[in-house]
């Protein structure tokens, strides 16, 4: 699926229901925590936010943490235990953590407290993320400079990160576009970092990169859930950024690139239509289907791999039935109340409105797209295979597929589920060599 984790569709890689701005864990905060994750997990809905701040009590309502609840299971398995609350240090902030065992794959209950000990902070994360597990080694970036490089945003600053090669330039340069869920600029998913493994072999190849916070990540609390759309996620910062880009020193500004990951991916058309002085587009595991269509495969295919019931499964897609019926007659002047997944129907209405694959068509800058021969998110015959038979015979269109990568274009693992990502690895030399490659070869605009 795309990456990263609000909903059924984010395969749980990262899980955002709410986000705090101070974190605090006393013994107050670990029993209203406790509590709560109990409630959660045993069905009494209207129980767990009783001792929630009001910023998130009128975000997570009973109906959004039935939702939400019920997709964690279609994505993790059956839920088995959960454990107790324990402090424990997260991004330099001290927050209380609960181990929660599902049948197909761990998650992490985190909590946080503000001064009054309510709670303002409560997400699931997957398991190795919050454990000390050795991550993959930093690539080198041998010769390379890089520097902080905040991209505005309606919310204050995205923290970002700029990389140039070794030497004067000026260089091409490509702004990564991360996949959905509050990621951070290395688009961290348990111990890897493919964003951070491009910027280096990018830079290696004399291709400057651009990589920043999401909005999600660096201002979750500060988002207004029910008015949230797919452009406030990705596409209006991606344009911010790639304006930024090419006005830094030592970029050129006429071959300014976007690569897009997952829902970046799917959302990189939309970016060029927005902003036709890109140079080209990039588009690694691009979903071509509605991305109900991509979830109802995750349910089935993953519930099967979870060893979840046939009724479990059919009340997923029977979930997903009913929204695609509801998204189909409603009125985007006014879209329906209430939320699904974990997001407000306005987001979906939004995502609903994007056709990547049409967009493509009509663009024209150069596209490269890649895909991995082993992704069980993004599918590379009902996905991939779209892509080849829409665009063939497009000018200045590229493809490659990958065979054993996964959807973080890393070698895949063997139980076909996000389990798999919690293994060390690194993008693969060559998806890198063939982005590099591609980039130097285009025209300036």
């Amino acid at each position: 699926m795309v990456n990263r984790a609000k909903s059924v569709m984010t395969a749980l890689l990262g899980l955002t229901l709410a986000a705090p701005v101070v974190a605090k864990a006393t013994d107050a905060c670990r029993t209203h925590g406790q509590a709560a994750l109990v409630a959660w997990t045993q069905g009494h809905y209207d129980q767990v936010g009783k001792d929630f701040s009001p910023v998130i009590a009128g975000k997570l309502t009973p109906d959004m943490l039935r939702q939400v609840w019920g997709q964690l299971q279609a994505q993790a398995g059956s839920f088995k235990s959960l454990g107790a609350l324990a402090p424990q240090s997260l991004g330099g902030q001290e927050a209380l953590v609960a181990r929660m065992e599902f049948s197909g794959t761990p998650l992490a209950a985190v909590i946080h407290c503000d001064a009054q000990d309510r709670i303002d902070g409560f997400r699931v994360v997957p398991a190795a993320s919050v454990q000390a597990a050795t991550a993959a080694p930093e690539p080198a970036i041998a010769s390379a400079a890089s520097r902080a490089l905040p991209v505005p945003s309606p919310l204050g600053p995205l923290p970002g990160t700029l990389t140039l090669p070794e030497g004067k330039g000026p260089f091409p340069a490509v702004l990564l576009v991360a996949g959905s869920g509050p990621h951070d600029r290395d688009e961290t998913i348990d111990p890897n970092k493919p964003f951070r493994d491009l910027a280096a072999g990018l830079a290696k190849a004399g291709v400057a990169t651009l990589r920043y916070d999401k909005r999600t990540y660096a201002h979750a609390a500060q988002i207004d859930t029910q008015a949230f759309t797919v452009d406030d996620e990705v596409t209006d910062d991606a344009l911010a950024a790639a304006r930024l880009l090419a006005q830094q020193p030592g970029i050129d500004p006429r071959r300014v690139f976007v690569l897009g990951h997952s829902l970046g991916a799917m959302l990189a058309p939309r970016i060029g239509q927005r902003d036709p002085q890109l140079a080209g587009l990039i588009l690694l595991a691009a979903p071509a289907r509605p991305l109900l269509d991509v979830s109802a495969q995750q349910v089935r295919e993953q519930g099967q791999r979870g060893h979840e019931t046939a009724a479990q499964i059919a009340a997923g897609e029977q979930a997903i039935a009913a929204e695609r019926k509801l998204l189909a007659t409603a009125d985007p002047r006014h879209p329906p109340a209430g939320s699904f997944g974990g997001l407000p129907q306005r987001y979906w209405l939004s995502l609903h409105e994007v056709h990547p694959v049409e967009a493509a068509k009509a663009l024209p800058m150069p596209l490269l797209i890649l895909q991995g021969g082993s992704d069980f998110q993004i599918s590379p015959t009902l996905d991939f295979a779209r892509w080849q038979q829409a665009l063939a015979g497009r000018p200045h269109t590229d493809f490659h597929l990958y065979p054993g990568l996964s959807h973080l274009f890393m070698p895949a693992g063997k139980t076909g589920t996000v389990a798999d990502y919690q293994a060390p690895a690194h993008v693969d030399a060559q998806v890198i060599g063939d982005i590099a490659a591609w980039v130097k070869a285009q025209p300036a605009r």
